[in-house]
């Protein structure tokens, strides 16, 4: 029986250490191979092409400059980034891009953005600079998770999380459902049982 494979492809590229992005190094363009087939063609999955995230982080006017001052490897030419492919603008072309920013120390986030391609460059369609945030693809939705600290959490710790799932809607992404999640210190193991008052000696 004469077919034609199709695979999808999803990569994820993370580097240790803290404040950076993962160079993934040039884009490729080396031809998919494909199966002969006898029955009539059918559709099949992009060739991924991976992006430089730093190069593309630093060119970004959306990107704020504070973010691009601090975008310093953390160890030699290792930044900490992450960034993952998936289908989440209905974009039949390339698959978008998702790159998580986080610092050096503690991998903590501090920016997450989205790239669709569009006529051969990539264009940021999402955006989000703020503290312990970070970004996910999950059966075609965004879902943004960013942590919630009390004044004196942890970076360990924190008191809880806000989960937000967005939706392309065909121009941009709209908020579809948020989730806010909060932490038990007793199951993280930061609370200690009240003490037990000292006996009275009268």
């Amino acid at each position: 029986m004469a077919g034609l494979a199709a695979f999808g492809l999803l990569a994820v590229g993370c580097s240790t250490g803290g404040m950076g992005i993962r160079d993934e190094g040039p884009a490729r363009t080396d031809p998919v191979a494909q199966s002969p087939s006898t029955t009539a063609p059918t559709a099949t999955t992009s060739p991924l092409r991976k992006v430089d995230a730093v190069a593309l982080l630093k060119s970004d006017p959306k990107v704020s400059k504070q973010v691009k001052a601090d975008l310093r490897p953390c160890a030699a030419d290792a930044y900490a980034i992450d960034t993952s492919y998936g289908s989440i603008t209905d974009n039949a072309t390339a698959p978008d891009v998702v790159v998580n920013l986080m610092t050096c120390g503690d991998a903590v986030g501090i920016g997450t953005y989205v790239y669709r391609a569009t006529d051969g460059t990539y264009e940021n369609v999402f955006a989000k600079e703020e503290p312990a945030v970070y970004a996910t693809i999950d059966r075609g939705d965004l879902v943004v998770t960013q942590q919630v600290y009390a004044k004196d959490d942890p970076v360990t710790y924190p008191s809880g999380e806000i989960v937000t799932t967005y939706r392309w809607s065909g121009t941009k992404f709209t908020e579809h459902d948020r989730v806010q999640n909060e932490y038990s210190r007793v199951a993280g193991g930061e609370e200690e049982p009240p003490a037990t008052p000292a006996p009275s000696e009268n």
